[in-house]
């Protein structure tokens, strides 16, 4: 159930910063937005990391495959695509498209075992909800 609830919480806490940093880029431009909302999220995750037991730093440098490591640059980009989208199709639609888009993509890395993920078979049931999803945009958007 927490599992549910934090990812409802999760969503809407995307749909509002994309709402808030597509703001922050009208008195600023793209990169300025973007790299405030990582440094503002950097000073979080430290504080965060002092206050609740400062766990080993050195641990980063045992990740294997190395790419892990990369989750940060494809924040700056998930920021920045974000903030066009919602810029351009308004906080529903690009909502509507991000979220069947990690459906699709979420779906294929399990699937496929991508990125040392457990393979995990293919359910047609699946592929109907991901087409439902799809559906609904199109319906939404007429």
């Amino acid at each position: 159930m927490w599992g549910i609830l934090i990812a409802l919480l999760s969503g809407a806490l995307m749909s509002v910063q994309g709402v808030f940093n597509t703001e922050v880029t009208k008195h600023t431009g793209i990169w300025v937005s973007s790299g405030w909302v990582q440094l503002t999220a950097f000073a979080v995750c430290l504080a965060m990391w002092l206050i609740t037991g400062r766990q080993q730093i050195g641990g980063l440098w045992q990740v294997r495959p190395w790419y892990m490591l990369t989750g940060g640059i494809l924040g700056a980009f998930i920021t920045f695509t974000v903030i066009k989208s919602v810029g351009s199709l308004g906080p529903a639609r690009s909502a509507l498209l991000i979220v069947v888009s990690q459906i699709i993509v979420a779906y294929c890395i399990e699937v496929f075992g991508l990125f040392g993920m457990e393979k995990a078979g293919f359910e047609w049931k699946k592929l109907i909800g991901a087409a439902v999803a799809i559906a609904g945009i199109v319906i939404f958007r007429y």
